[in-house]
């Protein structure tokens, strides 16, 4: 916000021009001026502490004003309300606060007692008297009280202060004054920012932790003295406090109250916008959600900062250090976040991906995990890095560097590997072909006979070392009942690298599934794919096509369908085919045509024999020149 407008209100005779007056004058103006001043802009130079504009509007409470008064109220973003009596005090309650709950508007308010020369002992500034807090509690738009002089200049400038600190920084959404309390949503958004400060999440932020929030909220260095009184007014205010290993939770939360409760919410606020929180006390948008956009037949992976970001999270939450998140683990390492992405939901996440024997994601399982999340929604990654805490120092994006472009792969058919490391593949084939069970031993879980037939899409991630050391996320997705609508939508297949068609090798009905399949979708011809009978540990059956298998891909100048088993051993080795048909996409590329002759012999031999002439030509002239 860039501008404050001010509407200051109240009875006739409180004195309401008088401090406006006192303000712009900076000393009492004592001759008689006119009844309401003209509106009054004060610029960010020579305004009070906030760096906004200032717009301050006189009003007049006369009955015939009353509809200049409605207006300018409505045109506010805050109410000076001004009294200087017990009449107008009483006022304040009986008449104005309910007025400006009858318009509607919904601004804060800051009550001012002006006059506070006639009053006896009411030198304190910006304190809650005691006879405003009956009405403090009965109305909560109420942000502020103080008492002021306008003839002596006492608190002006803090009375507008106030005026723009309510704007600028408002307590109602953190304070209820009915409750005494910090409201939800400010505890929600502070018990964020404690974990992220957490480093070692031990539940205390020891005196690093606390010197390391100092400055990188108020960018200047926490005093021994300071942290020492900090630590011994919460052993004062909190029964059998002990803050031997730091601040906890309850501790941290008990001194943001103690700001609220001072007028020092302005303190909260510097804390929260320095974790890019709205005065809604939501995210802001343009921090969970930076711009990053994927181009045409790119996709988004990890960057190495992103990959060690979330090795070290794991490390990090893996208390009981088994190798596994489980659920308390994993509970407590989502808390600063929604929950758990919708699409880990929908995939029943860890079983999507590697887990260990008592169930739990392993690291491998959990970089397979983002690396399959960024791959296909990488907005999703780069929010929840955002609620996780991933701040580099020294990066211009922060969020966006821990992600990655690959570079385009519009024509598939070209030689040569595509520069990607998570690379997606689609199952596809007839119901019972063995598609799940191929899922989950691409997982390392144990064979079910028991057929389940899968109704809606599935994936499976996990890693693959291809041949050369490199190793590449591979994710496996059998469609389910949605296989023909995802075959027929473009987008759907420009993301997918590799398709394999499966079919089960001991049912004669299976392979032609396929055979129809191609033919119903003459456009999956445009991408790599690899053939492969399952169930070969079983006898296998004569297909009930015009072509069998090895016929059909034979006339695609195709490679035959690999016979695999998931019983098998060498199963891991179909995974590794996979992967590499994924990342050289022209070896895996039906050919509709008969290869072009091969000539390489014609070319050595039409080379050597035009060498030999070149030779006994220099012969010749040797020979000559000799002579």
């Amino acid at each position: 916000m860039t501008t404050v407008r001010v509407c200051v209100c109240g009875d006739e005779g409180t004195g309401k021009s008088s401090l406006i007056a006192s303000l712009v004058k900076d000393v009492f103006v004592s001759n008689k001026i006119q009844s309401v001043l003209p509106q009054i802009t004060i610029p960010p130079s020579i305004s009070t502490p906030e760096n906004v504009t200032t717009s301050i509007v006189d009003t007049s409470a006369r009955p015939q004003d009353r509809t200049v008064l409605r207006k300018e109220i409505r045109k506010s973003n805050v109410i000076l309300l001004v009294y200087s009596d017990h009449y107008s005090y009483e006022r304040v309650a009986l008449f104005w606060m309910p007025y400006f709950r009858s318009l509607g508007v919904n601004v804060p308010v800051v009550l001012c007692a002006n006059k506070s020369d006639l009053v006896r002992d009411s030198t304190t500034p910006q304190v809650v008297e005691e006879e405003m807090l009956p009405v403090m509690t009965e109305f909560r738009e109420i942000d502020s009280c103080i008492r002021a002089s306008a003839r002596e200049h006492s608190n002006v400038n803090e009375t507008f202060f106030l005026c723009q600190k309510a704007v600028t920084h408002p307590i109602a959404p953190l304070y209820d004054h009915k409750e005494g309390d910090l409201k939800p949503a400010c505890v929600s958004a502070l018990k964020r920012i404690f974990y992220l400060c957490d480093k070692d999440q031990d539940g205390y932020l020891n005196d690093e932790e606390m010197h390391q929030f100092q400055a990188k909220c108020f960018e200047k260095p926490l005093a021994y003295e300071d942290l020492q009184n900090i630590k011994l007014s919460l052993q004062a205010s909190i029964r059998g406090y002990n803050a031997a290993h730091g601040i906890d939770m309850k501790g941290f939360l008990q001194l943001n109250k103690f700001y609220a409760e001072k007028g020092r919410h302005e303190t909260i606020w510097v804390i929260l916008r320095k974790y890019h929180y709205t005065d809604s006390l939501s995210l802001e948008d343009g921090f969970i959600h930076p711009k990053f956009e994927v181009p045409e037949y790119a996709s988004a992976e990890l960057s190495p900062a992103g990959y060690r970001f979330f090795v070290d999270l794991f490390l990090l939450f893996d208390k009981d250090n088994d190798g596994g998140l489980n659920d308390r683990e994993l509970t407590a390492l989502f808390a600063p976040t929604p929950g758990l992405p919708q699409s880990w939901i929908e995939s029943s996440f860890p079983s999507s991906t590697v887990r260990n024997e008592a169930g739990y994601v392993t690291l491998q399982g959990w970089l397979a995990q983002w690396s399959m999340t960024t791959f296909q929604e990488p907005k999703t990654t780069i929010e929840y890095l955002a609620y996780l805490g991933y701040e580099p120092s020294g990066v211009r994006d922060p969020l966006t560097s821990a992600l990655k472009i690959t570079k385009p792969r519009k024509r598939r058919n070209r030689p040569g590997r595509v520069e990607r490391n998570v690379v997606l593949c689609y199952i596809v084939g007839a119901g019972g072909a063995g598609k799940s069970s191929l899922l989950d031993s691409f997982l390392s879980r144990p064979f079910d006979s028991l057929y389940h037939p899968t109704i809606k899409p599935r994936r499976a991630v996990n890693s693959v070392e291809l041949p050369g050391g490199k190793q590449c996320y591979l994710i496996l997705e059998e469609l389910g009942e949605l296989e023909p609508a995802i075959l027929e939508n473009r987008a759907k297949l420009d993301a997918c690298d590799l398709i394999c068609y499966a079919y089960d090798s001991t049912d004669p009905d299976s392979f032609s599934h396929i055979v129809d399949l191609r033919q119903r979708f003459p456009h999956l011809d445009e991408l790599p794919a690899i053939y492969t009978a399952l169930k070969a540990d079983k006898d296998k059956a004569t297909q009930r096509s015009e072509l069998q298998p090895d016929q059909y891909t034979s006339s695609l100048m195709m490679s035959s369908p690999l016979h695999v088993s998931v019983t098998w051993n060498s199963i891991s080795e179909f995974f590794v085919a996979l992967a590499e048909a994924a990342t050289n996409p022209s070896t895996a590329f039906p050919k509709n045509e008969e290869p072009p002759p091969d000539r390489s012999s014609l070319y050595i031999a039409v080379g050597a024999t035009l060498c030999a002439g070149v030779a006994a030509f220099m012969i010749w002239r040797r020979s000559t020149n000799a002579a």
